[in-house]
């Protein structure tokens, strides 16, 4: 399954990326930006979860 390995990789790497444009968006109170990114955190999200991947020690925004 190195296809799916590679899937998930670059959904985390993705979630990453998304957590830290999150950040920003939050510390720039930049609402409309902060909820565009909020909906693709929820599908990185929800795919990374329904993949067994353990985001407890790597969610920084925990919503």
């Amino acid at each position: 399954m190195p296809g799916g390995m590679e899937v998930i990789k670059q959904a985390l790497d993705d979630f990453k990326k998304i957590q830290e444009y999150m950040l920003l968006a939050k510390k720039e109170n930049a609402v409309e930006t902060y909820a565009k990114l909020k909906k693709e955190y929820l599908t990185l999200k929800a795919l990374l979860n329904v993949s067994s991947v353990n985001l407890t020690d790597i969610d920084e925004i925990k919503e």
